[in-house]
């Protein structure tokens, strides 16, 4: 029987009219679910000239939820692409409508299955990831989906460039330990790293978080919250 639902509620009516916007917005892109992904996705190698009008290079934004990273560093560096990919359209509705609004034409958005990148983007198309405050799956059965776990960093090497970098800012001590763990079992490089980010980088000793001071203290709406809680940020910059 077909599943019924009921339109009269106001979150599924808000929903819904979000996803309408999507579909109309210029700067976001819809992908199948991953299982009717068979090839190589249309836009593979050639987003920046599609979806941008430029060959500028490309940093994504990984569960980027309301693309807080991908609107906050568009506005920093015109001159560079960003693109938040989440599954969740009601989330990203938010960020896309904001890089609208602020006519920021280097910032889109991809609604799909972090899963299948190596399917969305050609080997060496993207230059840079960002993964902020994703959900650590801790269980033990879990392993394969955290966003660090050797399952995705064989993804982010076959749409990275060479030497390309991954960065990730945490609230979660047991992920942040993992993904260092992971990152010295595959003798990856590590740039930097931070178990008290804003602490570190009012100090101002480490030359590489100096350098990226502007884009680490863009604030999502969460870390603002959990900041206040007296929670620490961990961060690690990695390099394939």
């Amino acid at each position: 029987m077909a599943r019924k639902f009921d339109l009269t509620k106001p979150n599924l009516t808000k929903k819904l009219a979000r996803f309408a916007d999507l579909a109309k917005f210029p700067n976001t892109v819809e992908v199948p679910h991953a299982y009717q992904l068979e090839q190589k996705f249309e836009l593979a190698g050639n987003w920046a000239k599609e979806l941008f009008k430029n060959d500028n290079p490309i940093t994504l934004e990984l569960a980027c939820g309301k693309g807080e990273y991908s609107v906050g560093q568009g506005a920093m560096y015109p001159d560079r692409n960003f693109i938040g990919v989440d599954i969740k359209g009601n989330r990203i509705w938010k960020g896309a409508k904001q890089a609208l609004a602020d006519n920021l034409t280097n910032v889109g958005f991809l609604r799909a299955e972090i899963n299948h990148l190596d399917l969305l983007f050609e080997k060496g198309e993207v230059d840079e990831i960002w993964i902020i405050f994703p959900d650590p799956q801790l269980q033990t059965n879990r392993e394969r989906n955290r966003l660090t776990s050797p399952n995705f960093i064989n993804r982010y090497r076959e749409i990275l460039k060479e030497g390309g970098i991954v960065q990730l800012k945490t609230d979660n001590p047991p992920f942040f330990e993992y993904t260092k763990e992971i990152v010295a079992e595959l003798g990856l490089k590590t740039l930097c790293e931070s178990t008290d980010v804003y602490a570190d980088l009012e100090k101002g000793e480490n030359k590489y978080l100096c350098e990226r001071e502007k884009e680490l203290r863009i604030r999502t709406f969460y870390e603002n919250m959990w900041l206040k809680e007296g929670l620490k940020i961990n961060y690690i910059a990695f390099q394939l």
